[in-house]
Parts: C-alpha cells; structure tokens; sequence
C-alpha cells in the first residue's frame, strides 16, 4: 500500500519532531503507522536503562501491525529518529484495506516474516557469546539491502544497542572487519565492498 494511496484516499500525515514518542509499551493498538517521510526506531529498554533496537523503519514502511492484528498491547516504544511525517491508519480502515487489495495483503505477509526471520536471527546470535560472530553476522545481514560502494546507514551506537553489546566493542569490531577487507571505513562510515 502506497502513501500516495493513502494520501489519494484522504488519510491525513501527523508531524512528529525527532524524539517524540508514537507509543509505548502497555498502549492498546489503535492503528497501524505508514511513514511518509522520516525514520522511526522501534525499541525495548531494560531494567538499567539500556535499549535495544528491535527495528528501524524508514520513509514508505509501516509498524505497529503485529499487535493490531493480534488485538495485543505494545510491547516496545517507537521514537522518531528525526522529524517525520506518519499516516496513522485504523484498525478497521486496515482491516478492510487488507480485505480490499490482496496484494497488499500478500506484501504484508512477506514484511512480517522477513521480521521474524530477523528475530530469530538475532536471538540466535544474542545466544552466542562471541561479540564479534554477533556483529558479523548483523552486518552481513544489514549489508543485503546496500549496493557496493555504497553506506551502511547504521550508527556503531545503534549497531550496539541492536547487538546487545557495548559500543566500543562494536567499534573494535568494526576496525577489525575493516582491516580484514570485509568492510571498508570512509571517515567512520560503514561501506560494503
């Protein structure tokens, strides 16, 4: 489903500012959010604090759908990352929106396992105590979706919060890679090769 789709069928955009938060954890689902420009962080925080990404979506994605659907509480925050601009969409308005458009519904449904396959992933990798078979594998991951030559459009310090580890160890790490040529580092840019 398109913003311009949206847009056309007269859902209006809210204006978040970088830091607001869009929900919480415990916070019935009202909607599902389609971003029609910025970037929003989805995120735990334990007990000391810390967060852990558990998603980044960008410009044309959406989030909030797994616990609309399951009629289940949040169980992260979402943080504008920078000032954006999101189309909240119902619960019956995206219910029917799936009834209505097949495609979509089959777009949806390839979203929502490429997340869980995500997930386990980096349960499985959380699992592991090697810090840096953690990185590789979350860059390597990451690195799918970058051309050569191009940015990794990740930050060391949300590289660590996504991995579970401190941000000086991913920036070991990431020297590492780079030295052995599985990376290359351009004025602390992350650039796959």
């Amino acid at each position: 489903m398109t913003i311009k789709y949206l847009l056309d069928s007269n859902f209006k955009p809210t204006s978040y500012e970088k830091g607001d938060v869009i929900y919480e954890p415990g916070a019935q689902p009202r909607a599902v959010y389609f971003i029609k420009s910025g970037k929003v962080r989805m995120v735990t925080v334990n007990d000391d604090g810390k967060e852990f990404i558990q998603g980044i979506f960008k410009t044309n994605e959406y989030f909030g759908e797994p616990a609309l659907l399951l009629n289940k509480p949040y169980l992260a925050y979402t943080i504008a990352t920078q000032d954006s601009e999101i189309i909240a969409v119902k619960g019956d308005d995206f219910l029917k929106m799936l009834k209505d458009h097949p495609d979509f519904s089959m777009k949806l449904i390839q979203t929502l396992s490429h997340r869980l396959f995500y997930k386990s992933m980096m349960l499985e990798e959380l699992a592991n105590e090697h810090a840096e078979h953690r990185i590789r594998t979350l860059v390597a991951y990451l690195f799918k979706d970058v051309e050569h030559g191009q940015e990794l459009k990740i930050t060391r310090q949300q590289l660590a919060d996504m991995s579970g580890l401190r941000v000086e160890t991913v920036i070991r790490i990431i020297k590492k890679l780079s030295d052995q040529k599985e990376l290359k580092l351009i004025r602390g840019k992350i650039i796959k090769i």
